[in-house]
């Protein structure tokens, strides 16, 4: 398990935590990123960037009034494809849902 603080980073910290997932943590180990919040936007863009890279969120909470954690386990280069690819198609199902009721709205 491996800690790294990105609060210096302020809100432009998702390429430095995806590089340090792929390249700081070995299959199987667990990442926890500290960064600040400026927003809650942020909160919401780390989980869909660690979603997009196809490794596991465990976990996100508050750690402080200003900062936040989140915790990431690196996964295989295949599982990530595999996650990602689950996501795109839970994403595409999503998209003809609703684009099925406004049809049937329209109707």
């Amino acid at each position: 398990m491996k800690r790294y603080d990105l609060r210096h980073l302020h809100d432009d910290f998702y390429d430095r935590m995806v590089g340090l997932i792929d390249k700081g943590l070995t299959v199987g180990e667990v990442g926890i990123f500290l960064f600040e919040v400026g927003d809650f936007e942020c909160i919401q863009k780390s989980a869909d960037v660690i979603k997009a890279t196809g490794h596991d969120l465990m976990n996100s909470l508050k750690f402080n009034e200003v900062d936040w954690t989140i915790v990431v386990k690196k996964v295989s280069a295949e599982m990530a494809k595999e996650n990602r690819e689950a996501l795109q198609d839970a994403q595409n199902k999503s998209e003809e849902a609703v684009e099925a009721t406004e049809t049937t709205q329209e109707a």
